[in-house]
């Protein structure tokens, strides 16, 4: 996975009426845009993640 600064990560839910997870990265720390990203969700939580299979890349445009 390869991200940088605003890109946006969607998080999916693992469970039926679970919502998706949406947040924009504020840093990528791994080398050449890899994980582990600093991010903050829509809800104003930041957090450090190493993401999953159930996450997804929404790059931001040029």
């Amino acid at each position: 996975m390869h991200a940088v600064t605003g890109d946006r990560l969607v998080i999916h839910g693992k469970q039926v009426g679970q919502t998706d997870r949406h947040g924009e990265v504020l840093e990528a720390r791994g080398a050449d845009g890899g994980p582990p990203y600093l991010v903050r969700f829509d809800d104003g939580h930041e957090t450090l993640i190493f993401p999953g299979a159930d996450c997804e890349v929404e790059h931001a445009a040029s």
